[in-house]
Parts: C-alpha cells; sequence; structure tokens
C-alpha cells in the first residue's frame, strides 16, 4: 500500500475533513488538536474503510518494532484520544467500531473532496476495495500533479517558482512553545513534561533572530480551550510549537509540530526518542530542527560559545526537573517551603552530578527568593551562582542569578555588566531585562531602563513587568489598567494587588487601596491583617488605616516573620512621621543584601511611595552612601 501524504488528498465525514497531506483534522474548518498516533490510526482505517483493521495491523503500521512503550496502552490511549476529537463513543459509535479483542473499524460515509460520495464513486469500480483503491488514485493523481509542478518549478515556467516558494512556507519571526502534554498517564509526571517544555524553550531562546515567548506566559495556556490563533494573537506570535511528552522507564518519546498561528496553517511535525541520558541532547536537536524550518540563525557567540552537551546522569535530571517544579509553584505564589524543597532537590541533583550547573543555578535562585532571608542564604545565592557561572559560561541564567546578587549588595557596575552577559546569551531572557531596567532606574538611565522593561513584556506579555517601571513614572492610570489586566489573569498575585495597593494610594483611591492591601496580606498568609486594616478605615478613616498598618508591620518585623523596611518607611511618610522614616530607611542600609518581598532597599531612588522625604538632606546623604546620584 502507497503512503498517502499529498495535500491534495482530503477525506471528509460527518463535519470533519482530513488533510492526509498536512497530518490535520478539521470540523467546520476549524483545526480540532489530534496528536501523531490517534492521527495515524485514523489514516490506516480510513485506508480501509468499513474493513476490520486488526490491532496487530495497526501495531505494524504505526508502532516500530522496537519501540519501547507498551503497545496496548499506546493503541488504547492513541484511540481514545481519537474518539475524543471526533466526539465519539465506544457505546454508540458514530465513525469508529471496535471490535472486541480484534481490531477496529471506520464506519461513517466518507466524501470526496468535490463533495461525491466516496462509495459511490468506489462502487462503479471494484465494490468494497474500491475504497482503499480511491485513496491510492487521489494520491496517485496528486503525486502526478506534484511532478508536473516541479517540471514548472524547474524550468522556472511562467515565472511561477518564485511566487510559490513565497507562499509554501509562511514567515516566522517570534515563537510560542505551548505546554507538552504529558502521555504518561500519571498525573505526578507532569513535573517532567513541564520540565521538556522549559528545555525547549530555553533551547529555542538561544536563536538570536527569533523571538521567543516567555515560560511564564506559555504555560498559562495548559490545558487551554483557546483557538492556535487566539493564542498567537494574545502573545503576538507567528508561530506556535506544540507537542508531546512520553516517558517509560529511561525512554523518552517528544512529539512536536510547527504551527503558522494566525492560520492555523501546519508546517512540519517530527516525533524524537532517546534514554534520559540524551534527553538534552534530544531538545537541542529539536530546536535545531525548527529553527532550521523557519530559517532562523543561532547567535554567533551562543553558537561558538556553546560547550558539547555531555550525557546527563537521569538521577540528576530527575532531581533538577523536581527542584524546578516547585520553584515554580512558589512563583504561582505557594509559600517558602517550595523554595526549601526546591533546594533539597537542587542538591540532590548535584550529589549525582556535582558538575551540572543548571542545579547550582536553581539553588542561588532558591536561596535568593526567601522572603526572610539569612546570611547564609545571601552566602549560598551568591557562592552557587559564582559556581554556575565557572562550570558553564555560556548560562544565560547563571549570568542573571550572579547579577541578582550583586545588585543586592549596590555593585551597580558588576550587575549590570553580567545581566549584559546575560542577555548576550540569550536576548529572549525576559527577567534579565526587567531587572536590567530596574538597575537602570536606579542609577539615573530611565530611557534606558523603559525600553529594557518593554522589551521584557514584549517576551512575557502574561507576566505583569511594565506596571511598577509606570508606577516608578507616576503613570498611575497606565499603571492601573495594565495591574488590573494582569490579575484578570492572575487573581492570586499577592504582589500584583500589593502594587495595586501602592498606586490607588497615590491616587487617594484609598477605600480601593485598602481593599488590595486587605487581599495581599490574605493571599501571604495573614488574613487577621486585613480585617484590623478595615476596622481602623472604618473607624478613622485612612490615616488611622496606616497607623494600624505601621504598627502590624513592626510587629511582624519584631517576630522575624516579615522584614520590609522600605515599605514600613512609605507608610510613615504617608503618616508624616519622617523621622520613624528615616529609621527604618537605616535598617534597611544596614541589612542590604538580603532579599525581602516588595520593594527593597536598592530601588530607594525611585520608589515614589518616598517621595515625602526626598527634599530632606537625610535622603540625599542616604543615595550618596549607596553609591548613588541624587
Amino acid at each position: 500500500m502507497l503512503p498517502l501524504t499529498s495535500s491534495q488528498s482530503i477525506i471528509s465525514f460527518g463535519d470533519f475533513h482530513v488533510d492526509l497531506g498536512s497530518g490535520e483534522l478539521r470540523k467546520h474548518g476549524l483545526r480540532v488538536k489530534l496528536q501523531v498516533q490517534p492521527f495515524q490510526v485514523l489514516k490506516v482505517l480510513l485506508e480501509h474503510h468499513g474493513e476490520l483493521v486488526t490491532r496487530e495491523e495497526l501495531q505494524r503500521r504505526i508502532w516500530a518494532a522496537d519501540t519501547f512503550v507498551d503497545f496496548d496502552h499506546g493503541l488504547n490511549n492513541a484511540v481514545k484520544k481519537l474518539r475524543e476529537a471526533l466526539a465519539d463513543t465506544f457505546e454508540k459509535p458514530r465513525f469508529i467500531e471496535t471490535l472486541s479483542k480484534r481490531g477496529y473499524r471506520f464506519i461513517a460515509p466518507l466524501t470526496s473532496a468535490n463533495g461525491g460520495s466516496c462509495v459511490e464513486e468506489i462502487t462503479s469500480r471494484k465494490g468494497r476495495q474500491g475504497v482503499r483503491g480511491w485513496l491510492l488514485w487521489c494520491a496517485a493523481i496528486a503525486t502526478v500533479a506534484g511532478l508536473v509542478v516541479a517540471g514548472l518549478l524547474a524550468s522556472n515556467a511562467f515565472r511561477v517558482h518564485d511566487s510559490v516558494l513565497a507562499t509554501s512556507v509562511p514567515e516566522i519571526q517570534s515563537l510560542a512553545v505551548l505546554p507538552l502534554a504529558n502521555l504518561s498517564g500519571d498525573a505526578a509526571q507532569e513535573y517532567f513534561s513541564d520540565g521538556m517544555t522549559d528545555a525547549l524553550i530555553t533551547d529555542l531562546a538561544r536563536i538570536g533572530s527569533l523571538k521567543v515567548i516567555s515560560r511564564t506566559s506559555s504555560m498559562q495556556y495548559k490545558q487551554t480551550k483557546k483557538s492556535l490563533p487566539e493564542i498567537a494573537r494574545e502573545l503576538n506570535v507567528d508561530g506556535i510549537v506544540e507537542g508531546t511528552v512520553q516517558r517509560s522507564g529511561d525512554r523518552v518519546r517528544i512529539t512536536a509540530q510547527l504551527i503558522f498561528g494566525p492560520s492555523d496553517k501546519h508546517i512540519w511535525a517530527d516525533s524524537y526518542e532517546r534514554d534520559m541520558h540524551d534527553v538534552l541532547a534530544l531538545e537541542r536537536e529539536l530546536a535545531g530542527d525548527i529553527a532550521r524550518e523557519v530559517g532562523a540563525r543561532v547567535t554567533t557567540q551562543s553558537q561558538t560559545q556553546r560547550p558539547q552537551l555531555r550525557a546527563v546522569n537521569p538521577k540528576t535530571l530527575e532531581a533538577y526537573l523536581q527542584g524546578n517544579a516547585h520553584l515554580h509553584r512558589f512563583s504561582r505564589g505557594f509559600g517558602d517551603e517550595e523554595l526549601r524543597l526546591a533546594s533539597d532537590y537542587f542538591r540532590q541533583a548535584i550529589d549525582a552530578d556535582p558538575n551540572f550547573a543548571p542545579a547550582y543555578v536553581g539553588i542561588s535562585t532558591a536561596h535568593h527568593w526567601t522572603v526572610q532571608s539569612s546570611r547564609d542564604d545571601v552566602e549560598v545565592a551568591r557562592e552557587t551562582a559564582q559556581r554556575a557561572v565557572e562550570l558553564d559560561p555560556t548560562l544565560s541564567d547563571a549570568w542573571r542569578t550572579l547579577a541578582d546578587v550583586k545588585y543586592d549588595f549596590w555593585d551597580w557596575p558588576g550587575a549590570e555588566q553580567d545581566y549584559r552577559r546575560a542577555i548576550a546569551l540569550n536576548a529572549n531572557n525576559a527577567d534579565a531585562h526587567e531587572l536590567l531596567g530596574y538597575l537602570l532606574d536606579e542609577i539615573g538611565r530611565p530611557d534606558e531602563a523603559w525600553k529594557e522593561c518593554q522589551i521584557a513584556q514584549q517576551l512575557d506579555p502574561n507576566h505583569d513587568h511594565l506596571g511598577y517601571a509606570l508606577q516608578k513614572r507616576h503613570e498611575y492610570d497606565q499603571a492601573i489598567k495594565l495591574t488590573l489586566a494582569m490579575l484578570g489573569a492572575d487573581p492570586n498575585n499577592g504582589t500584583l494587588h500589593y502594587q495595586l495597593y501602592e498606586v490607588y494610594a497615590a491616587k487617594g483611591m484609598y477605600k480601593e487601596a485598602i481593599q488590595q492591601l486587605e487581599d495581599t496580606w490574605t493571599l501571604f498568609g495573614f488574613p487577621g491583617m486585613g480585617d484590623k486594616l478595615n476596622r481602623a478605615f472604618a473607624a478613622s478613616g485612612y490615616m488611622g488605616a496606616m497607623r494600624e498598618y505601621a504598627k502590624e508591620l513592626e510587629h511582624l518585623h519584631a517576630t522575624n516573620k516579615v522584614f520590609l523596611p522600605v515599605n514600613l518607611a512609605a507608610v510613615y511618610a504617608a503618616l508624616g512621621d519622617k523621622d520613624r522614616a528615616f529609621h527604618w530607611l537605616e535598617q534597611g542600609y544596614k541589612l542590604r543584601g538580603y532579599h525581602t518581598a516588595g520593594t527593597d532597599i536598592a530601588q530607594l531612588r525611585v520608589y515614589p511611595g518616598l517621595d515625602p522625604l526626598r527634599s530632606d538632606p537625610r535622603f540625599a546623604d542616604l543615595v550618596r552612601r549607596m553609591g548613588l546620584q541624587q
């Protein structure tokens, strides 16, 4: 039997159309998501329309003899996915009939591309066997047509060569990788499929001529029901990569397809299978194939500096991916316990392979993000970031993490240099762009700072990289609009609620500000504070609420639950108590280098909450001591 691969072979049944060339299933003209193996099952069933297709035949056609997956599980899962896509059922099949322990039969009438009944065409030829003949006939006609077109292109007849090639593959200058679907059947393996998504995004992000959307934005489309054109529009990208991950023991298979998002046009698809030792090489190969499909070039600097990938210890990879999963949980609003678990897993990865640089980046990040950090946390963050850079100087996030530590200790030139190194290695590193923007604001280069924050927002459109920059520029209305939009997608983000509190307070919208402050502390695990603030606001207005807030923050500081000296200084500035405000600024100055939730001492120069203090000589003196200029 000849393979049916021509784009001219379009089969219809019910409300569905199958393009055997592009590998697409559509309903009412709209693409239906269907993974590679379920589509292959559908193709074989269509070739044998009305006939029994045995399980053995499907295994021979679709599952290679040396495949590592359990065939029965794989076939059952593929048929299940196919039925879901067709809205078909086992009990009352409209399309796919199950013959117990034997195989399957496609039972719905087929229609040719011109709308005629395939059965009518075939009955006039060879009866039952004519369906297969008709499908092959379509392929043969398309093949002949393809040869004719090829001849025309070769001779440039009628000057069609340039026009045909110009429209064959849409231009792709930006790309998003949707979360790879977990086909293991085990929800506990989500961390692995998410980790493979991360790795693919990281490898693609190194391609200098492509804009690649950050993980934090792409992951919001996990199990989404939005169409690909909708996603492409929201992320402002041309290309979308989607696919699956299947793991069995120490073997991993990844399937991926590249789609032109705006029109949902299928461009390319392939499948990759390796063992766990070579899974990072698999990801790099996949990224390289995608790059070739879109005609992108790998950044010259990255290409020449990147070391050869060595085999990775499966225990190292397993622990590293688990650590990343906990790190991402913390970033979505879970508590410090997630950071401790992340650090533990990263240490397990290093125990298995002391030279695995990404695990050192993970430990540094976990300790740097700790809300109530100790001197030990600071030193661990510094040492592990430095070790990551030594082990792999081409790792963008290693330089970004080292820059974070330098920034906290007011090493402004060193931090700027390392942020720029991170960006040179990965121009799509949204966090590096944003943090460089924060630094540039602090050292008095606001135009450059704004540009960096804008780039970060473009690379990570579902995450807020501009709200605080707008706030620092006193663009409060725009900041409110952006922050509300971000909260619509991420309503449990306490940092966004706090940011909105500050903007509402700056605009004199005090009732709204107190509500946002209540939401903030409830999400951070202190629900009682909101009740106290509301009672104080009802009794004595906004100033009364601020006095209560100052008292509560000082209590949290005294009990070592949080350390927010700049935020507390801003509360006292609003109350007009400058002496108390400067007391807390001095506390922040003495304990520089400690990561704190909210605005930290490094943003002193541009933090709007401190505006009432700027004319005081003590403020200028503090700025000078920090190595900044007023």
